[in-house]
């Protein structure tokens, strides 16, 4: 059986995209799916698969977003933006559209060719904790949550990621979050936030976060109320905005397409040569 997909990528994260309301995959077929397909190098490679899938809630679809390793998520923003964009120019939705997620609706905007706007889940929980004896900040984004946990880092931007993998993947697993939680680490640099995030499901540090940076900018907004708004950022992948108004937090990035065509029983097949 072939598929037809479409790769994209926001800010560097980058994409499988499958239309379910055709194909008609179960649950356990996208995860296996999302297994196959997402692996470097034996196939398609990517950091997750998304599906169209068909709309309960009043939305004008249902996204359904699978890690790599195949366990499914409750929402990404930057994959937000990419999906808004599939289903606006596969006519599966209109340029304001609503998308539903397991975390909750996500109105998205079609700004330009290349920019969508998502409306990511509101902040439901915010704390400060202590671990090891360093302040983190715990964000949660919808409800079902999604965990963020943010760190501010000193020379961030000068850091190499291997140096920084020890704590975050400490921090990913703190037995205190029973879900885990993706980890942020930020620096402010003048008026812009440098950000780094190692993510579940891909466990390890990915080019961009879309809800992980949204969550550091709520937490540089808290702690610093005159911060400019909309918050910029700079991820590995690129440059993304964030507009805080009070728990409500709007993403505005690019949404590219990179290809279009048809995954073969090859590229999902497991077995190593």
């Amino acid at each position: 059986m072939e598929i037809p997909f479409v790769k994209m990528q926001g800010a560097g994260n980058d994409f499988i995209i499958i239309n379910n309301l055709a194909l008609k995959l179960s649950k356990n077929e996208l995860s296996q799916l999302a297994k196959g397909a997402c692996r470097a190098h034996l196939s398609l490679g990517a950091d997750a698969l998304m599906a169209v899938d068909k709309a309960k809630a009043g939305g004008d679809f249902r996204m359904r977003f699978y890690n790599a390793d195949g366990t499914e998520a409750e929402m990404c923003g930057n994959g937000a933006r990419c999906i808004a964009r599939y289903a606006y120019e596969e006519n599966l939705a209109p340029a304001e559209m609503k998308i539903e997620t397991m975390a909750g609706m996500v109105p998205a905007w079609h700004l330009n060719k290349t920019t969508y706007k998502v409306q990511l889940n509101d902040v439901t929980r915010f704390e400060e904790k202590n671990f090891a004896k360093k302040t983190v900040y715990y964000v949660e984004l919808g409800n079902p949550a999604i965990p963020h946990l943010v760190m501010p880092v000193s020379n961030l931007a000068e850091k190499d990621l291997a140096d920084l993998r020890p704590l975050a993947k400490q921090l990913r697993n703190w037995q205190e979050l029973p879900k885990g939680a993706n980890v942020n680490f930020y620096e402010i640099v003048e008026d812009v936030v440098i950000v780094r995030t190692y993510e579940r499901g891909v466990e390890d540090f990915t080019l961009a976060c879309g809800t992980g940076s949204a969550s550091v900018a709520y937490v540089v907004k808290q702690r610093q109320n005159q911060f400019k708004n909309p918050v910029a950022l700079r991820t590995l992948g690129g440059k993304l905005e964030v507009q805080v108004q009070a728990k409500q937090l709007f993403l505005t990035g690019g949404a590219a397409w990179i290809a279009k065509g048809e995954l073969s029983e090859e590229a999902l097949c497991s077995d190593k040569i």
